[in-house]
């Protein structure tokens, strides 16, 4: 069974990045009928914070990529690994190293002033015939795997393709620290083991990890993974992406109006394409999704056409729905929308015109609270031969019949008797109505509204 994992160390958010691994991670299981899992890499106490585990849920949960398996915790599975490193000690493919970190670094000084990679030299290393130094007192040794010397480590990436390194560039990392606690590469590889992965779908900032974690598996006799590096995005700038382009938290883009629908289709499109396809829902991504189709350069956020496909789906989305995700944008700024006009009549009416669902509530806001318009606009619109034309829609509203049709014909029939063109009219009204020059059709903006709020605001105009 296809099993694959979404293993984030929660010492930030859940960034855009990891967001498009874990859709990738997830598209693929679902695809071939298999197992997603969710596993919180959390060794690094010192970072690793609890808000941060619960922002990472939170993300995967706004997103929908419900996991099959987990959450699994590193920190609880300590045994586990202590007792795989026993095993590893006892078989001889690790060692305890009592090389203090002062004795490391003069290594590596004398190496670079050599002209040579700065490592470890091994001198802590078993080998026939070799003595080892007298283990020093007051000293708690690490442990270091034994890396072949010879020969190299290859595999052929899902993504890259084939990739060879030599293990003699690779030294014997440390994979349990002078306290006892494992290091990340060795509990990656024990819990990519115990859980049956069988394809590992990672950003390209581990492809130097991957050679390692294959040397231990196949020291514990374990099945290899397939790997598949995903390379980095970069911003809109061209620069890998970073917080200055807004890339803090998968949970922002909630904040900022997007639609967790809007954010799978573009990350789905990011690095990866079926024929030309744009907008394609979550089912058809399982459908279509694969490894062979995901580019080995890097992708670029382009944030101009995330807005276009969120523009698309509240276009598509049940006007109950946005009003249920714009009533609470609507509560933060201290404003409960009244009965009339319903939120879902002007949801219905704006959704064509937004990008996001922050543009919707400022749209609605302007129905349920009192506004003054600019007086720059108000001089600029509400011309004087306006306002005797203003003057008789005022007295004509009073008894029309509530409807758009219906404000619409009185509109014409006003512009028409004044011998005026209809934004002569109809800028004035949005202005005064909304405090905007751009809105939907006008009638239907006025419809929307309480005939005595039309007659208020209107009366502002003191015409």
């Amino acid at each position: 069974m296809i099993r694959t994992r979404f293993a984030p160390s929660p010492t930030g958010y859940l960034h855009i990045g990891g967001a498009r691994t874990a859709l990738f991670s997830w598209a693929y299981a679902r695809r071939h009928g298999g197992k997603f899992v969710l596993r919180i890499e959390d060794t690094d106490v010192a970072r690793s914070t609890p808000e941060a585990v619960q922002a990472i849920i939170d993300g995967m949960n706004w997103l929908g990529l419900e996991h099959d398996e987990g959450p699994f915790y590193q920190m609880q599975r300590i045994y586990r690994y202590k007792e795989v490193i026993q095993q590893m000690l006892e078989a001889g493919t690790a060692y305890h190293c009592y090389t203090s970190p002062e004795e490391l670094e003069q290594i590596r000084e004398a190496q670079r002033a050599k002209g040579e990679k700065p490592r470890y030299d091994g001198r802590w290393r078993p080998e026939p015939g070799k003595t080892l130094p007298t283990p020093p007192s007051g000293i708690q040794p690490v442990v270091r795997f034994k890396n072949p010397v010879d020969g190299v480590v290859a595999w052929d990436d899902l993504v890259k393709g084939r990739i060879e390194i030599s293990n003699s560039e690779l030294d014997d990392f440390i994979i349990a620290r002078a306290d006892g606690t494992p290091t990340y590469n060795f509990c990656v590889v024990v819990d990519d083991w115990d859980m049956g992965i069988t394809q590992v779908i990672r950003g390209d900032d581990h492809v130097n990890n991957t050679p390692r974690q294959i040397n231990v598996l196949q020291a514990l006799g374990a099945s290899v993974p397939q790997y598949a590096h995903l390379s980095m995005i970069l911003g809109d700038d061209g620069q890998k992406l970073s917080k200055r382009h807004g890339a803090v938290s998968v949970m922002q883009y909630d904040e900022d109006g997007y639609l967790p629908e809007a954010v799978l289709n573009y990350l789905g499109r990011l690095g990866w394409s079926h024929g030309d396809d744009e907008v394609f829902s979550m089912e058809q991504f399982c459908q279509w999704f694969d490894l062979d189709h995901i580019t080995p350069s890097a992708a670029q956020f382009n944030t101009e056409k995330l807005n276009w496909l969120n523009a698309h789906y509240i276009k598509q989305a049940d006007n109950g729905r946005l009003a249920d995700l714009v009533r609470p944008r609507l509560a933060a700024r201290g404003i409960t929308p009244a009965p009339v006009p319903a939120l879902e009549s002007i949801i219905a009416l704006y959704k064509e015109r937004v990008h996001t669902l922050n543009e919707l509530a400022d749209a609605a806001e302007v129905f349920y609270i009192d506004i003054h318009p600019n007086a720059e606009l108000l001089a600029q619109h509400l011309s004087e031969e306006a306002k005797p034309a203003l003057a008789d829609f005022i007295a004509g509203v009073q008894g029309v019949n509530w409807e758009a049709p219906a404000i619409g014909a009185l509109i014409k029939e006003t512009v028409a008797k004044h011998g005026l063109k209809m934004p002569k009219l109809a800028m004035p009204l949005r202005v005064l109505l909304t405090g905007q020059a751009q809105t939907p059709s006008v009638d239907a903006v006025v419809a929307l509204f309480p005939r005595e709020k039309v007659l208020a605001r209107l009366a502002a105009a003191k015409i």
